[in-house]
């Protein structure tokens, strides 16, 4: 580098480095984009500018990545370590070609691999993003990102340059190309055209398409064939002028569009980063790789969160935005847009649904063909499958609504590719959930209002960990070619269609969204802590077996994944411990022989929150537990078989994923892992209980008993009343439960949930052991009972019985 330029960088750099602040997407990239240190690194930006390069390099230094003004040093040859693909913009002028010196920069560097068959330069993608916003539809010219002059760029970086963003991509093996392609000069050139083409996409994702214009959206919306002909029936059925009708769609296009604002969001940017920190220890964000390179392949992308906290809304929008996405479309409940978090929440990308579309066709229409307007504009969505925030902590069966009106989307001939992301959002403190117990107690459920959101401002406070995790997408093309293979025969772009096919397809689809949802949960100590104590019979333990009891968790969920997507903490025991004690929800008492630490009564009803988000990740192990515990000894043969026999019951219950051949190997790994924390003795077919961790497996086994308590109650019902209909067995059923959980002591609030028994029985005419009438197949009834009975303490067997043969009092609640 010469002197000039050497002292250039420095002056450049002073105000830079007081005045820039930037953020690096991703925030780990030597981890999380593969980069190998050992290799050569050549960093490639798509325009030429000295204050990006700089900004890059400050980043780079702080990743522990090579210097970008560092040469390269490959041999006897000395090169450049960054390479512009084009000059970009001058005062008066323009030039988007590739520059002769970086043509020959690459020349030089497929050269050195023509030479050297071991060499594989890294060739990384490095853009620094200014800005972020996309302008609106009826600007000449689109305000998003693109190469800036030497005045536009100082009034960008002063103006913006608290909120750059250094954007790196995966990197492009040279030895690669090299090999697939050849070293001519041709090839540098399609090196360029490659760049810029990922450039090109890069700030599409970054920024997404220009916002719309409202009035000339309702204009389209009007103009649409639905929408017009909906309008004409409805005028003629109520014999009311057209124009009348026409009005009142407007008025409900209003009450729908969202009204998003870049700026807002840009300032909501600093607000939320302020209350999280009062909030939150800190945000976990795991798999959002997969998520830009969706948006960055060009992928019209929906995602389909868990919904546990009016939080929820904020927090996914907030994670979007600091990992380089564009914060979609929102379908929020009507029962938000109140003032003045409607106004806000409508520039911040929601748009309002009501709760029912039912016999309002104008409205179901109307919504419909903004939702595709939507879709066909390239703006990224968001909708919870759910329909409403579950008060259990389980998933809660997803609604079929929006995806059903995301399908019709697609037989529109909708261009770009409709990809889902599922998203599991995880709290250690869930701000309502206090709420929530109530509301399963019987309370009311009370109306959102701005009163409720200064009582959430009052109340600011350390509520632990939050965690985003990216589910694996689920690409609704080749679902839809794996279901229906001819489907594009009924893509009608002027008409909406609703083939036959349609519901079973949705059905599928959506179990499917919610399994990979579960996929991709997130363990952290509270609700680890909540599992090991709520499986103890006094709801407490002493510090050591809660610390023990941790390690199992942690070494099974690590040694037998559940699925690549879930996430474990890497703090050790103690440290989870230690984290959950300060969130002050466990109970600590000191004798002479050390320290127990418990739930009080109400605070267990609280808990069986926080462990029903994990409960599926540790369901099989826990039947394992209860299995060996109950057995002592078992083929492992006669073990799998029993896994398999109750696998399809928790599968439909708690949306697992395996499916049979997923089961076996998963089952396999469980048995390693129990092996190697000598939990259980693996000789030849025989599976043995360990007598010397038989508190670890009690407490394991202990997490699936109550479920399998509601299962032998239903069971022991069918066997009593062969005869007995569906819906006076999914009552008594009910009602057997509330008396058992008085008797026993069971604080979980889902142990009488009149859906948990719905889906149960509905698992067991899927498996045979019911008919379409719902009769039962006595024979298997009757060993499926004695199997499950088998696994629960006689305690609770006797109780059971003692009520059956008790009369019913009819008068009982149905809905707890």
């Amino acid at each position: 580098m010469a002197l000039w330029q050497k002292i250039y960088y420095k002056l450049l750099n002073l105000p830079l480095s007081a005045w820039v602040k930037t953020q690096c997407i991703p925030s780990e990239p030597v981890e999380q984009l593969n980069l190998s240190l050992a290799r050569p690194i050549v960093y490639v930006l798509p325009f030429q500018s000295h204050s990006d390069l700089l900004t890059l390099r400050r980043t780079c230094l702080r990743q522990g990545l090579p210097d970008p003004l560092k040469p390269l040093m490959i041999g006897d040859t000395t090169l450049p370590r960054y390479v512009f693909i084009s000059h970009g913009r001058k005062v008066f002028s323009a030039d988007q070609d590739l520059p002769k010196r970086s043509l020959a920069h690459f020349q030089d560097l497929l050269r050195l691999h023509r030479q050297d068959s071991e060499l594989d330069i890294q060739l990384v993608p490095a853009s620094v993003l200014w800005q972020r916003d996309p302008g609106n539809e009826t600007q000449r010219h689109q305000a998003t990102l693109h190469a800036m002059n030497g005045p536009e760029k100082f009034w960008t970086i002063l103006t913006r340059g608290r909120d750059g963003m250094v954007r790196l991509s995966q990197a492009v093996s040279l030895r690669y190309m090299a090999d697939k392609h050849g070293t001519d000069q041709a090839i540098a050139h399609k090196l360029a055209r490659v760049a810029m083409i990922h450039f090109s996409r890069q700030k599409l994702a970054a920024s997404g398409p220009r916002l719309p214009n409202r009035a000339l959206l309702f204009k389209r919306l009007l103009a649409s064939k639905a929408i017009d002909k909906v309008v004409h029936d409805e005028a003629q059925s109520r014999d009311v002028s057209v124009e009348k009708v026409r009005k009142e769609a407007v008025d409900m296009m209003e009450e729908i569009a969202a009204n998003f604002s870049y700026r807002l969001i840009r300032y909501s940017d600093r607000i939320l980063t302020w209350l999280w920190n009062k909030l939150y220890q800190g945000l976990h964000v795991n798999n959002a790789e997969r998520v830009r390179q969706l948006a960055q392949d060009g992928h019209e992308i929906v995602y389909v969160p868990c919904h546990r906290s009016h939080m929820d809304y904020l927090l996914l929008s907030y994670v979007l935005y600091k990992e380089g996405l564009v914060p979609p479309h929102i379908a929020a409940g009507v029962n938000l847009n109140f003032f003045p978090a409607g106004p806000l929440f409508r520039r911040g990308g929601a748009f309002f649904i009501r709760r029912s579309f039912k016999g309002n066709r104008l409205y179901s229409t109307v919504f419909r063909e903004y939702l595709a307007e939507l879709f066909a504009r390239g703006y990224s969505v968001e909708y919870f499958a759910e329909g409403g925030r579950s008060r259990t902590g389980r998933l809660l069966s997803a609604k079929t609504g929006m995806l059903s009106m995301t399908l019709q989307a697609m037989l529109r001939g909708q261009q770009r590719p409709i990809t889902l992301v599922p998203v599991y959002i995880g709290y250690e403190h869930v701000m309502e959930v206090n709420t929530y117990a109530k509301e399963l107690q019987g309370q009311r459920k009370e109306k959102e209002s701005f009163g409720q959101v200064l009582g959430i401002v009052r109340k600011l406070r350390n509520y632990g960990l939050g965690y985003v995790n990216f589910g694996e997408p689920i690409a609704l093309n080749q679902h839809l070619n794996e279901k229906v293979p001819d489907w594009h025969d009924y893509i009608d772009p002027m008409e909406p269609q609703k083939p036959a096919w349609m519901n079973p397809v949705v059905s599928e689809l959506a179990t499917k969204v919610m399994t990979h949802i579960n996929d991709a949960a997130a363990t952290n100590a509270l609700n680890l802590c909540a599992t090991a104590l709520l499986a103890s019979r006094q709801r407490a333990l002493s510090r050591e077996a809660l610390e023990a009891q941790l390690a199992v968790y942690q070494g099974l969920l690590t040694q037998a994944p559940y699925s690549t997507s879930s996430s474990v903490p890497q703090a050790s025991p103690v440290e989870l411990v230690e984290h959950a004690l300060s969130l002050n929800k466990l109970v600590v008492e000191k004798d002479t022989m050390g320290e127990v630490i418990s739930l009080d009564r109400q605070q267990a009803i609280l808990m069986t929150y926080y462990r029903n988000n994990v409960i599926h990740l540790v369901a099989l192990p826990s039947l394992i537990a209860q299995i060996l515990v109950t057995h002592q000894t078992i083929s492992q043969s006669g073990l799998r078989a029993c896994v398999q026999q109750l696998y399809p019951l928790l599968k439909a219950e708690l949306f697992m994923s395996f499916d049979d051949a997923g089961l076996d190997s998963y089952f396999d790994a469980l048995l390693h892992a129990m092996h190697a924390q000598s939990l259980l003795c693996c000789e030849g077919d025989k599976v043995t209980m360990n007598n010397a961790k038989l508190g670890e497996l009690q407490l394991l086994g202990r997490t699936i008993a109550e479920t399998l308590q509601r299962y032998a109650i239903t069971l022991t019902l069918f066997t009593h009343q062969p005869h007995i209909d569906k819906r006076d067995l999914e009552k008594h059923s009910q009602m057997l439960a509330q008396r058992l959980s008085r008797l026993h002591g069971i604080n979980a609030p889902e142990f009488f949930d009149k859906q948990v028994f719905t889906i149960f029985i509905d698992t067991l005419r899927e498996q045979g052991y019911l008919d379409d009438d719902a009769k039962a197949n006595a024979e298997r009834i009757q060993a499926l009972n004695d199997f499950v009975c088998g696994l629960i303490s006689p305690e609770v067997q006797l109780t059971i019985q003692a009520v059956l043969n008790q009369p019913l009092n009819e008068s009982q609640p149905d809905d707890s």
